[in-house]
């Protein structure tokens, strides 16, 4: 014979498993919510004024994407560096070597302008372009100079991004020639200067070539594992007392 309480035990249990999902569900959502820092105009001076391109939720949105990913290419004060010559330049034409999650966020800032990616990795480009296919990319080799992008080698960049290709492990085509070929870029324009960015200077590679090539005297700023060098043409120098750098 059935008890007269089952229906309001098994109401208890239903009650108490409600709870503890709902409990659970409010830890996982506060969590989130606490990884995520709104950029204020003291932490992140350049922002609020660069906002004018796009909407500033969609900046904010796009920053918060970039920077709290679970590989991010960039934290948030190095991305900041970076928008600070956008703020300068944009819209302008933008080179980056490599595709990430801080991709879209690179056009949207240059809106108006070309920004432009190279990447090696042709899985990689193939994810990339399903999610964002308006973004300008070209498959790549780093074994040679950067043969299948001929045409962008005429064009004057005024700010090239090195984030690729992959230098974390002794397999790695590392970023030798794609620095040496930022150099080249930045110095061969009629006139003026280039905003080039190096990332991971914290490796041997990127830290010592980004030194010989770029040079140290045009080494401006550097925020976590951003080297930032303001480069200018052969022109500009000879016209200049810009110190000459070969």
């Amino acid at each position: 014979m059935k008890s007269k309480n089952q229906p309001s035990m098994i109401n208890l249990k239903l009650m108490v498993l409600s709870f503890f999902f709902l409990l659970v569900l409010y830890v996982i959502l506060r969590s989130n919510y606490s990884s995520f820092q709104p950029i204020s105009g003291s932490s992140y001076p350049s922002f609020l004024s660069i906002c004018n391109k796009i909407p500033p939720s969609l900046a904010t949105s796009l920053v918060h994407y970039a920077t709290s990913n679970v590989t991010p290419q960039q934290d948030l004060y190095e991305v900041s560096k970076t928008l600070s010559v956008l703020e300068r330049k944009s819209p302008c034409n933008f080179l980056v070597l490599g595709l990430g999650f801080d991709s879209l966020l690179w056009t949207s800032l240059n809106h108006g302008g070309r920004t432009v990616f190279l990447e090696d990795n042709e899985k990689w480009m193939t994810m990339v372009k399903k999610k964002m296919p308006s973004l300008e990319m070209y498959l790549v080799t780093y074994d040679t100079k950067i043969s299948q992008a001929d045409e962008l080698l005429n064009i004057e960049w005024d700010v090239i991004m090195v984030d690729a290709p992959v230098g974390s492990y002794n397999r790695g085509p590392g970023r030798m020639n794609a620095i040496y070929t930022a150099g080249l870029l930045a110095k061969n324009r009629e006139d003026g200067e280039t905003d080039v960015f190096v990332h991971d200077i914290e490796r041997k590679v990127e830290d010592t070539f980004s030194r010989a090539f770029l040079c140290d005297a045009y080494i401006t700023e550097q925020v976590g594992r951003l080297r930032h060098f303001s480069i200018p043409s052969h022109r500009t120098i000879t016209n200049s007392r810009t110190p000459f750098c070969p």
